[in-house]
């Protein structure tokens, strides 16, 4: 069990007074005393004081007997004297916060611990070593040098003085653009195997597809109606389902086609279900309810809807979008699903990084105009200022509380 915080010892003296602080970074062996238990519990306290640790903060470790009852009491016995839970990814964001790690490296964290493959494993350790985030610094730190050069111009404007040549600004943003443009080209690169896992909602008209879809994604953003054949083309919608990226699909009731559109309708369904990583089966509770079954070719799972009106049939998870039952274990369902399947880990910084490697590029290459067009300084150092703030956006150097709680909100408690 790990504690971090300034009175983390503190904590480890209350549950083991024979406790000898140690030299930094090794390990005693010590009596946990609990409540409840005959004898000492023995285990091993490893104490790192800050702020050379991963958080920045004091770090306790205990290593005991893996016996649930005991961790349980040493838990409980902690949070008695006055430790609290950690939050999801709290130790991070504290290694965050405290300048031990940067975004794309923090974010890498979670890259490693969701790492499906060899390939991802690599891709996160790499991020994680500062493999973005060593260049990007270097880069930051050019262009905050420059900026500073091009205001120093601007404060002495009556003056005959020149800080930095015109051929000096070119090739300094010249390089800004070409670090950008690379990252960028990256970024690409890697979304072309990133795509959102595409989870398809199949099954008869009106068996609760689109009431399941509005569920899922948390909005009513598909229309419901008691008349089978209110859905007549797709709708998909880019959802999180337990901290995982999917791509939801809600398709028209499979049925025989009576009309043009009615087919085009079909058509529509059997294109999104080729499209598919994975279909979900809908089949409605109650008696003489039957089940749709075009070939799909592809993974697929098979899920009861509107329980709260029926008995589902044997083996098959019973969900309902009006009581809510099964709707957890269906997403922790669809987020195994993505997690088998390989999906990047990297994906969401990623994604966070797109737009500001966009609107970096926008504004480095303004600058560039203006050097070369003989534009106003006053706009030039403007533009510059605003690529530093892209930059920022992406290595962490600028954040608001509600990106800080998207991006470590996806980790397990104790990362």
């Amino acid at each position: 069990m790990r504690l971090s915080g300034r009175r983390a010892g503190e904590a480890l003296l209350a549950i083991a007074p024979d406790y000898s602080k140690p030299l930094a970074g090794h390990f005693s062996f010590v009596q946990l005393t609990l409540p409840g238990f005959h004898h000492a519990i023995p285990a091993d306290a490893y104490f790192m004081p800050g702020p050379r640790t991963y958080t920045g903060d004091d770090v306790v470790e205990i290593h005991t007997i893996c016996c649930q009852p005991i961790v349980y009491v040493l838990i409980a016995e902690c949070l008695r004297v006055g430790a609290r839970a950690a939050q999801p990814g709290e130790f991070t964001m504290r290694a965050f916060l405290s300048g031990k790690l940067d975004l794309p490296r923090a974010e890498a964290v979670l890259g490693v611990i969701d790492a499906s493959d060899q390939n991802d494993l690599q891709q996160a350790l790499k991020q994680l070593a500062g493999g973005i985030s060593g260049p990007m610094r270097a880069v930051r730190d050019d262009l905050l040098n420059l900026l500073a050069d091009i205001e120093a111009a601007l404060d002495f404007a009556d003056e005959d003085l020149q800080f930095v040549s015109g051929a000096e600004m070119l090739h300094r943003l010249g390089k800004a653009l070409a670090f950008v443009t690379l990252l960028r080209k990256q970024i690409e690169e890697r979304a072309l195997s990133q795509r959102p896992f595409r989870v398809v909602l199949v099954g008869l008209p009106n068996a609760g597809k689109s009431s399941l879809f509005n569920a899922l994604v948390g909005s009513d953003a598909a229309l419901i109606d008691a008349e089978p054949g209110t859905t007549r083309d797709y709708l998909e919608c880019l959802t999180d389902v337990d901290g995982r990226q999917i791509q939801l699909v809600d398709t028209a009731g499979v049925q025989v086609a009576v009309d043009a559109i009615a087919a085009s309708a079909q058509t529509k369904t059997e294109e999104q279900i080729g499209h598919a990583d994975l279909v979900v089966r809908c089949i409605p509770c109650g008696p003489g309810q039957t089940e749709a079954r075009p070939a799909t070719g592809t993974s697929e799972i098979t899920i009861a809807t509107k329980a709260d009106l029926g008995e589902p049939p044997s083996g098959v998870l019973a969900t309902s979008s009006t009581s809510g039952v099964g709707l957890q274990e269906l997403r922790e369902m669809l987020a195994d699903r993505v997690r088998q399947s390989g999906y990047a880990a990297l994906a969401p910084c990623l994604s966070r990084c797109r737009h500001h490697v966009d609107r970096c590029l926008d504004h480095l290459r303004q600058a560039h105009a203006h050097v070369i067009e003989g534009g106003l300084p006053e706009l030039l150092a403007l533009e510059v200022r605003l690529a530093l703030e892209e930059l920022g956006a992406m290595a962490g150097a600028t954040y608001t509380d509600d990106l800080l709680d998207r991006i470590f909100g996806r980790f397990c408690i104790g990362k």
